[in-house]
């Protein structure tokens, strides 16, 4: 049985989160096998920045930094953030401008980046304290800047996973495309939506947003 967020609270997330990525998935990371469709789904994003001649990238939940080295080498200024320190030491040992933040209070100024990705992050996110996060990468995107959101997902359901791998286990929020759209569309616009099965019986949804110009509906 799932423990559910008002059963462990969301300091607790948090905590779990920082000490499952400080400690030995910090070291695994970097040996992981990007899959084809991440590869796919990033160079996608990339065309789409070129197109609309992004020169800064912030990454939520950068990890190890593997995706941010990416588009760094491409030719974009690139900033990441994660919530684990230790995360952020091996994004920075690749020469990664990296700092620990937490999505919710990302601390840069507004409209500071043309274009904003995060990776399977959100669905770290309690649906509690979604729009509060949406609404922080929101501010510090430009206006008319493009945000890249995939995660995990397909049926409403969040709690802590008791057979997560990962100690101490996490919690996931997972989503049907419905109520992902619902959240996504309070905050962007959205440009482009869609989902598969990744080849192992999961779910991905991947999202292309846009942070509306002054004086436009969100």
């Amino acid at each position: 049985m799932r423990l559910r967020l008002e059963d462990v609270g969301s300091d607790d997330v948090v905590a779990r989160h920082r000490a499952a990525y400080d400690g030995a998935a910090a070291a695994d990371r970097d040996n992981h096998v990007k899959q084809h469709w991440k590869v796919d789904e990033r160079a996608a994003f990339l065309d789409r920045l070129r197109a609309a001649e992004a020169r800064t990238l912030l990454e939520v939940g950068c990890g190890t930094g593997q995706d941010s080295l990416h588009f760094q080498q491409q030719g974009l200024a690139v900033t990441a953030v994660d919530l684990s320190p230790a995360m952020v030491e091996r994004a920075r040992a690749k020469g990664l401008e990296a700092f620990v933040r937490d999505v919710r209070a990302l601390d840069f100024a507004e409209s500071t980046f043309d274009a904003v990705y995060s990776l399977n992050t959100l669905l770290h996110v309690p649906n509690a304290e979604l729009d509060a996060a949406l609404a922080a990468i929101r501010q510090v995107l430009a206006p008319g800047g493009l945000f890249f959101l995939g995660v995990y997902g397909g049926e409403d359901e969040e709690g802590v996973a008791p057979d997560d791998v990962h100690v101490p286990p996490r919690f996931f929020s997972f989503r049907s495309d419905q109520q992902l759209l619902t959240y996504a569309e309070r905050a962007f616009e959205i440009l482009d939506f869609h989902a598969y099965d990744d080849g192992a019986g999961r779910r991905f949804q991947a999202l292309t947003l846009v942070k509306p110009s002054p004086g436009a509906a969100a």
